[in-house]
């Protein structure tokens, strides 16, 4: 069974989790400060070996994660591929 990415972001896990990273990111973006408008982004994503399926995403230890705006997590996205990795 696959399971959207969307619908994961709604999950209750990745909820908790993202409070936990905002909250360390003191309700900020890191890149240019802003507190609106806020998402957590993966620095890099984990693929299962044995799987092939994505590690879920509140599964990556909090140094994989960053508090961005919108704005910068676009820029970014539209600046840089977001690796993956083999696990």
């Amino acid at each position: 069974m696959t399971i959207e990415y969307n619908t994961l972001l709604k999950s209750p896990k990745w909820l908790e989790k993202r409070k936990t990273i905002l909250k360390r990111d003191n309700y900020k973006c890191r890149c240019c400060g802003a507190t609106t408008r806020l998402q957590v982004h993966h620095r890099q994503y984990h693929v299962s070996k044995q799987t092939g399926n994505f590690k879920l995403p509140w599964k990556y230890e909090n140094k994989y994660l960053i508090t961005l705006c919108e704005t910068c997590h676009l820029a970014g996205h539209a600046k840089f591929k977001v690796p993956s990795f083999t696990i």
